[in-house]
């Protein structure tokens, strides 16, 4: 129960710092309008190691995976570039260390994480973070698991999708 209070509790932390605390700060406004400036992705789907070239660093461009699906975090960069609190998350799958709230080395997995060892509520976790997402980011395409063939998309449903989440 304590742990489920102080999930909800962080979460909660999480929403009101998204909702009042993107207010730029010192470089703030610089990354910002690069964010502004970069054209919006074409859907595609993803394996690790082409997730790992989006880290904000080798590429401005930041794109994380939570619960399977990709999303592009790069208007967000002062929380997810490489100075920022959720940066250790930057080019790869967040979804353990968003459903355990672990920011450390040890939430990331090299290889391809079914989450299968995970309990119900920090799955439950996963899919709320996933929604969060969602509704702030653009979802760019799937993370691949190992040996699976990436879909192909059509420009028609790229722009249909981009359109339905604005």
């Amino acid at each position: 129960l304590n742990v489920g209070l102080l999930a909800l509790a962080l979460l909660a932390a999480y929403r009101l710092y998204l909702r009042w605390g993107t207010r730029s700060g010192p470089g703030g406004a610089a990354r910002q309008s690069q964010a502004a400036a970069l054209p919006r992705m074409k859907r595609r789907d993803f394996s690790l190691e082409q997730l790992r070239e989006f880290d904000g660093a080798r590429n401005p461009r930041i794109l994380l995976a939570v619960n399977g699906k990709v999303f592009d975090v790069t208007k967000g960069s002062k929380f997810y570039g490489p100075e920022g609190p959720y940066g250790i998350f930057a080019g790869r799958d967040a979804s353990r260390g968003l459903a355990t709230f672990c920011l450390d080395k040890d939430a990331l997995r090299d290889e391809y994480d079914d989450l299968s060892d995970l309990n119900a509520v920090q799955m439950e976790s996963v899919r709320e973070w996933e929604m969060q997402f969602k509704e702030k980011y653009d979802y760019v395409g799937r993370l691949l698991k190992p040996g699976e063939e990436p879909s192909e998309y059509t420009d028609e449903e790229d722009t249909k999708d981009h359109t339905k989440q604005e």
